[in-house]
């Protein structure tokens, strides 16, 4: 089954809890919650204190996206403050230096995932491919909501889910960027069976026609 996750960075933040809770009555899978720092993306967005409020807030699988320099630095303190799954850039740090992130995750018994810019080679994976939960394919320059979908990136979703299924089948393939009922079917038959859905999701007045949408769109 697809799972769907909006993402927070399209939500309403006077109001995050009840939007929150008007995706998970909907039926989102997973909420995604992006990370920039400024440095690694030319961009700010939330941080440890939001997500602890969260946390607080609803019982949904918080899908943890750094998009941060040197993420091992913060790795554990994501997993405290209450992600169900924390993913990192393979671009963000040496190899040796990502390894240490993704541990540092599993030992909170948190799940983990890498992810991948859109000029990052699928391969770029393989040192990691074994510890992952997921592995999130970006289909636009992260940073910024709201941008185009880079239709050159579905050959790498499909290229990743073959290696997924190579060498580690249980592993979750995400697709984030551009994510609406038109891109959403491509990315499935791609190979991806997580939907990061931004403005397509909390963009519309209707959050639940919106989800149902994705879903018929992917059957």
């Amino acid at each position: 089954m697809i799972k769907i996750a909006p993402s927070i960075l399209a939500a309403d933040f006077c109001r995050l809890g009840a939007d929150v809770d008007e995706v998970q009555a909907a039926g989102a899978d997973y909420l995604h919650f992006d990370v920039m720092d400024g440095i690694f993306v030319p961009n700010i967005s939330v941080g440890l204190p939001v997500l602890k409020s969260l946390r607080r807030a609803t019982d949904m699988f918080l899908d943890v996206h750094l998009m941060i320099d040197r993420p091992q630095r913060y790795a554990k303190a994501f997993c405290d403050a209450g992600a169900d799954l924390v993913n990192v850039h393979v671009e963000s740090d040496t190899e040796e230096n990502i390894l240490h992130a993704l541990a540092a995750v599993k030992k909170c018994g948190r799940k983990v995932g890498v992810t991948l810019k859109p000029r990052t080679e699928a391969e770029a994976i393989l040192p990691f491919i074994e510890y992952c939960d997921l592995v999130l394919v970006m289909t636009v320059e992260p940073g910024f909501g709201g941008q185009r979908f880079m239709m050159d990136q579905l050959p790498k979703i499909n290229r990743i889910r073959g290696l997924i299924e190579r060498y580690a089948p249980r592993c979750e393939l995400e697709v984030d960027g551009g994510v609406d009922v038109d891109t959403a079917p491509l990315c499935v038959k791609a190979g991806a069976n997580v939907l990061v859905a931004g403005s397509a999701v909390f963009g519309k007045t209707d959050r639940a026609a919106a989800i149902r949408a994705i879903r018929e769109k992917t059957k």
